[in-house]
């Protein structure tokens, strides 16, 4: 390419650079960094951030352990995490619902786990669902470093699409009083529908769903809107660290099968 026509694209590069700058240093923090520490240290980031709070959160108080993993983040290493403003709406959101049982799809390294447990009403019981096994590793130590027992907190390691159709026979969850939804958008709408088939929504059950906007649940925003069978909120938040990337939290209130 010759200099004449490099210079002529400069306005355009230079243009592009300025309009999406948050999300090259997204891709650069989450994707280009995070790649080149996990080939020098042989961990993954989540693994880097545990052995951060095990020196410097308070055991059994999930609180700081939370607000550890929230300065790792921002001041260490990006996690991707949901962050203290999307928790703080779970958080409200699970205490004025006071679910008896609450499903999580996706615990990834257990952030948002903290946040369903430490919200649950008492005798409340939280099962969390997890397909990788080197993140579940992570998520379950975080889970009883922060005081939570098996009898509150049960995680599986299982893939979402194995897992819901043996809620029921296998995990005695008859019922999913409150759904969060934080594994792959794409799934989203797949496992929605399963869950509404093996009928573990009631009647006034809440399904919250993280990342609607942002990669984006298109298709299961389109479904819950307008099947009929859902009242839909959205609560718009950015992401964690960048937040000109907007984001949000889809809150779903089943009102049966119709």
């Amino acid at each position: 390419m010759s200099p004449a026509i490099a210079l002529a694209f400069l306005p355009l590069v230079v243009t592009l650079l300025v309009r999406y700058r948050h999300y090259f240093r997204l891709l650069v923090r989450m994707v280009l960094l995070r790649s080149l520490r996990d080939c020098l240290s042989g961990l993954r980031a989540e693994e880097r951030a545990f052995s951060y709070v095990l020196t410097h959160a308070l055991p059994g108080d999930p609180s700081h352990i939370l607000t550890t993993l929230d300065h790792w983040s921002s001041h260490c290493e990006y996690l991707g995490h949901m962050g203290p403003v999307k928790g703080q709406i779970l958080t409200r959101l699970v205490e004025e619902k006071t679910p008896a049982c609450v499903l999580e799809l996706g615990t990834h390294f257990g952030y948002s786990t903290l946040l369903l447990a430490r919200a649950l009403p008492p005798g409340g019981r939280l099962l969390t669902v997890e397909w990788d096994p080197r993140m579940a590793a992570v998520a379950e130590k975080l889970i009883r470093l922060a005081g939570f027992d098996e009898r509150m907190v049960e995680l599986i390691v299982s893939s979402s699409e194995e897992v819901i159709p043996c809620l029921r026979t296998q995990y005695q969850l008859s019922r999913a009083d409150l759904v969060l939804l934080a594994h792959r958008p794409r799934c989203y709408l797949r496992d929605l529908q399963l869950l509404e088939a093996h009928a573990l929504l009631p009647a006034g059950a809440t399904v919250l769903a993280d990342h609607v906007l942002f990669p984006g649940a298109p298709r299961f925003l389109q479904y819950a809107k307008n099947c009929g069978r859902y009242r839909c909120r959205l609560h718009h938040t950015g992401l964690p660290d960048f937040p000109a990337i907007k984001d949000g939290i889809a809150q779903l209130t089943y009102a049966g099968p119709g």
